[in-house]
């Protein structure tokens, strides 16, 4: 099948968009994308804005790509293509090398939208700050702020200039959406260590010192406490326990029978 001609005059670019991108752009250049094959995605051209410009103006995110391509040669995101070149898009690898100076482990900010998820990375123990009234311009400030990789589905948040580093989450379920981030970034699991509900340090507190804060089943049952260190929310392996080591055991890529 052969490349769809030029419509237009003028320069045009041949943008070459992997498979593992094509889901950014609008459907009708999806379908010329695929249609297009190996031969690229003729795409007319300004001639003078930047590759970076023309990329996202397709609707892929810069952060999702780790490398740009003009004839085969790798080139910053400000370079201006001549008419006629060759574009290639490299997906980012997974995991994804962090720039340096990026906090070690990696740190996370979810955008409104990503509640499920915030609470399923902090079960595992990941640092991730997340507010459901939190705008736009407030995300990628404390991410810039705090260097915490912005997490959202929001396309046009990624594309913002002024944030650090950002990532789009694939999958519309909370397990879908939480096996891809452990897969993109790789940070080290630590369950059972954060609050789930404000991410705060969760740490052993004896039974003795909380009892008037548990109902009396609670405490006529359970021995082995955590306490927030930052909202004093108190948890124990209660009727839910399984249901969420299940969780942990397959975030962890395990079925829960053996240590990880």
């Amino acid at each position: 099948m052969t490349a769809p001609q030029r419509t237009t005059g003028g320069p045009h670019l041949k943008v070459h968009v992997p498979e593992e991108l094509r889901l950014f752009l609008p459907s009708r250049l999806r379908t010329r994308a695929d249609r297009a094959g190996g031969e690229g995605l003729d795409h007319p051209y300004d001639g003078t804005s930047s590759l970076g410009h023309v990329v996202q103006s397709l609707g892929v995110p810069l952060t999702e790509v780790s490398r740009l391509r003009v004839d085969g040669t790798e080139v910053p995101a400000a370079h201006r293509p001549a008419d006629g070149a060759h574009i290639g898009l490299v997906p980012v690898p997974r995991p994804q090398p962090l720039p340096p100076g990026s906090p070690c482990p990696p740190r996370f900010l979810l955008d409104v939208h990503l509640g499920a998820l915030a609470r399923r990375l902090r079960l595992l123990g990941v640092d991730t700050a997340y507010r459901n009234d939190a705008h736009d311009a407030e995300l990628v400030d404390r991410a810039n702020a705090e260097r915490r990789i912005l997490l959202t589905r929001d396309r046009g948040l990624l594309r913002r200039r002024t944030l650090w580093l950002g990532a789009y989450v694939h999958g519309d379920a909370p397990d879908r959406q939480t096996a891809d981030v452990l897969s993109r970034f790789d940070p080290p699991l630590a369950p059972w260590t954060r609050c789930p509900a404000c991410n705060g340090p969760l740490e052993p507190v004896a039974k003795e010192e909380i009892a008037d804060r548990l109902p009396p089943g609670t405490r006529r049952t359970y021995d082995t406490f955590t306490r927030c260190g930052h909202c004093a929310r108190l948890y124990w392996p209660g009727a839910h326990h399984r249901r969420l080591a299940a969780r942990v055991a397959a975030a962890r890529g395990t079925d829960g029978r053996h240590p990880s």
